[in-house]
């Protein structure tokens, strides 16, 4: 096993090996560019037309990638991206980095991991590394990948090597991009988690093994798992505080002094994005089949999701206390992506929103800068120019997705209303804005 590990090593130093990225989303895409830029030559399989031909025309349709970073690796001639499995055939290294969704709410669908693992089984070269980075159960590593391999007659630790690196991207942050966040590294075998942590080291300073492929799964879920339980926690506290007549924005300000034992989570509309809402009921599905029920996750996610619905209730109880009725009112929502910042609108609480406040019969519209064009529920929207003469029109705007560039003291200004779920506006205006 030395043998093996030192040519990796040796290649790594010598700039030649080849490393295959399967899967160029959000997790895929900044990793693929990461290895490019250290001058590895990197191989990015996609098999959705639009983003291949983004990549043919050198546009990149991911914000933490610009288009001149993609074009620049192009032209070096470090990246290219394919549709063909058969381009694996001459990698040392395979990075699987596909989307882990759910078929229902607590039923994972591990769909496109077996289909990108059959065809790397296809074609991956002897000796390679295989790494897969996508959320999933503990178990799925060992119970439903190493076994794909093993049926093509290859022998883990002599004809290939597989570990688990859970993908860690957190997109639209600045201060902690692909190549500042420690990775966590479980193979199944030691000599794997060691090549892996080669492989990685390529572009990170900082890797963390761990025992298996169950630990390093689960530190993915782990993750995941404590920050709804926080989000749905503070959720329900926000719900209890305002029947308590309680500031709770104050109240989570004032207890964050404390400089230990507490960490400040916000209340808000829901979550979304593909990991949080999900990757906890993974882990909460895989702890059924041990006869184990985790009543924290059912419960902190059933919290949160009812956030959107209590976000409609609570700016209808507004307009009625101001004689308007909401199924004759013109609402405004702010923002429709899940996160500030980011172009992004998987699984985005405000577009539940949208279709609670659409279904109580108001008339909506939107603003977001990122989003310019939305689908949503049969219709076909366009986001508002927000001139002080546009948001008068509105007998209420609803602030469910705080971007940076909105001017919000103009919306102040010219608003009729504001139902706040962010805290923009940090309680400083009580006669024109409530807060969630």
């Amino acid at each position: 096993m030395d043998k093996v590990l030192d040519n990796l090593a040796q290649k790594i130093k010598d700039k030649k090996i080849e490393i295959a990225v399967v899967g160029l989303g959000y997790v895929g895409f900044p990793l693929a560019l990461a290895l490019a830029k250290k001058k590895v030559k990197v191989t990015g399989i996609e098999i959705d037309a639009g983003r291949l031909q983004s990549i043919t025309q050198g546009n990149s349709y991911i914000s933490d990638i610009s288009s001149q970073e993609l074009k620049k690796a192009k032209a070096r001639g470090f990246f290219k991206a394919s549709s063909s499995f058969a381009d694996l055939e001459s990698a040392d290294a395979v990075l699987i980095c596909v989307p882990t969704p759910l078929k229902r709410k607590y039923l994972p669908d591990i769909s496109f991991i077996k289909h990108a693992v059959q065809h790397v089984a296809g074609h991956l070269k002897k000796g390679a590394l295989v790494v897969l980075e996508s959320t999933t159960y503990p178990g799925t590593t060992e119970e439903e990948i190493l076994p794909v391999f093993e049926k093509r007659g290859f022998r883990h630790g002599e004809d290939f090597f597989l570990c688990f690196s859970p993908e860690r991207i957190d997109p639209g942050n600045k201060h902690f991009p692909v190549h500042k966040i420690p990775k966590v590294m479980g193979g199944i075998s030691p000599t794997a988690t060691r090549l892996a942590m080669q492989v990685y080291r390529i572009i990170l300073d900082h890797v963390v093994p761990v025992s298996n492929t169950r630990a390093a799964e689960t530190v993915k879920l782990l993750e995941n798992t404590f920050r709804l339980i926080n989000i749905g926690l503070i959720d329900e506290l926000s719900m209890m505080a305002h029947q308590m007549k309680i500031d709770i924005w104050e109240v989570i300000t004032a207890a964050s002094t404390k400089p230990f034992g507490f960490m400040p989570f916000y209340p808000g509309p829901g979550v979304g994005g593909h990991c949080i809402p999900k990757d906890p009921l993974y882990l909460h599905w895989k702890a059924k089949s041990f006869g184990f029920h985790s009543r924290f996750i059912k419960l902190a996610s059933n919290v949160i999701s009812y956030m959107p619905d209590y976000i409609v209730a609570r700016v209808k109880s507004v307009l009625e206390n101001k004689q308007i009725k909401l199924k004759q009112a013109k609402i405004l929502v702010l923002g429709v992506t899940y996160k500030k910042d980011v172009k992004d609108l998987r699984k985005s609480p405000s577009l539940d929103v949208i279709k609670g406040l659409i279904k109580q019969g108001a008339q909506v519209c939107y603003a977001d800068p990122l989003i310019p064009f939305l689908k949503l529920e049969g219709l076909n929207l366009k986001s508002v120019e927000l001139t002080g003469k546009k948001i008068k029109e509105f007998d209420c705007c609803v602030v469910l997705t705080d971007h940076t560039q909105v001017d919000y003291a103009r919306i102040l200004r010219n608003a009729k209303f504001i139902f706040d779920s962010r805290n923009v506006y940090k309680g400083k205006y009580a006669d024109k804005v409530e807060r969630l």
